[in-house]
């Protein structure tokens, strides 16, 4: 296939080449032969598989958004779902460590605190009543110093139970192993998002309004990486390439306005030039004559508006007059 486009266009070459050419030596003409021609969009996807279904047929319009082709996504769905496991894994042992302790646990650290400061409060008055008592000469030092002791502990035990508290109501998890848990769950939704875009890349759509010039693959049939499936033709990449004799091609400067004309197309088309070739399609001897010089023809191309480009064909000849 590729052969033959290429014969096809070499044969347009030069057909327009030699009218040119010739028409240079005769009578000027405001008009110039010359042909369309397309640049074609290769649909393909990166990875191999089996094409499971194709969308489109050759010569159907698709705009932005339409399916194009799918291929087999029995291994990239399920990775997608290992994927999707791993995170909500991730994510339930980070909650796990951002969370304090049970109720229950907590429930318990706060009746153990209740206890304590009731316990405190008792060996408090015992202590005052034992200085009262060690004052006035009814008991001995040992009663008092024993008052003390146990007012201290308990005081101590008050300190412990408020901790106790306050580490059941914190997150169970070190301020590293937090760290290192939402780490893991990051590394999960990033390969959620690596398996989501292998899936998308199984089901290719189009990216723009356009043209299917050719299917490649049948349904069935495996598909390479990378290999095009479907080929399309965007309006905007509908472009006119002529050519214009050695004496003209210095008034060409690009964004000029032409008018094209073909056969059943109606009314004339505008086009602007986009391109101008600096290099001559017909080489001359070293030493360049006014006869040589007059022989030598230079591309052009233009582009019409998208509206009008679905008119033309690649391939269709057409006479291009330069305004």
């Amino acid at each position: 296939m590729i052969a033959r486009y290429g014969t096809m266009r070499l044969l347009l070459v030069s057909w327009c080449v030699f009218l040119a050419a010739s028409g240079c030596s005769g009578k000027a003409t405001d008009y110039y032969q010359g042909y369309a021609e397309g640049e074609f969009v290769l649909a393909a996807a990166p990875a191999a598989g089996r094409l499971e279904k194709r969308w489109v047929q050759r010569g159907q319009e698709v705009k932005a958004g339409d399916p194009l082709f799918t291929l087999e996504q029995e291994n990239e769905k399920a990775n997608r779902r290992e994927a999707e496991a791993r995170l909500r894994t991730a994510e339930a042992g980070l909650a796990n460590l951002m969370v304090g302790r049970r109720p229950s646990e907590v429930d318990a650290a706060k009746a153990e605190l209740s206890q304590a400061e009731e316990a405190l409060k008792l060996s408090a008055l015992q202590h005052q009543r034992m200085e009262r008592l060690f004052a006035s000469g009814y008991v001995a030092r040992a009663d008092l110093d024993e008052a003390r002791t146990n007012h201290a502990r308990d005081r101590e035990r008050v300190a412990a139970a408020q901790a106790q508290l306050q580490t059941a109501r914190q997150a169970i998890g070190r301020d590293r192993e937090i760290a290192a848990a939402r780490a893991e769950a990051e590394a999960a939704r990033a390969s959620l998002e690596q398996s989501d875009w292998r899936l998308q890349q199984r089901a290719v759509r189009a990216t723009e309004k356009a043209l299917v010039q050719d299917t490649l693959y049948s349904e069935g049939e495996w598909v390479q990486a990378g290999g095009p499936v479907v080929s399309l033709l965007p309006p905007a990449n509908v472009k006119l390439r002529f050519f214009v004799p050695e004496a003209v091609v210095g008034s060409v400067k690009t964004g000029q306005p032409v008018e094209v004309r073909c056969d059943g197309c109606g009314d004339p088309i505008p086009a602007k030039v986009s391109f101008v070739s600096p290099q001559a399609e017909y080489t001359p001897p070293v030493i360049y004559s006014r006869d040589q010089r007059t022989r030598l023809v230079f591309l052009i191309e233009a582009r019409p508006a998208p509206a009008d480009a679905m008119r033309l064909h690649p391939g269709q000849p057409v006479d291009v007059r330069l305004k």
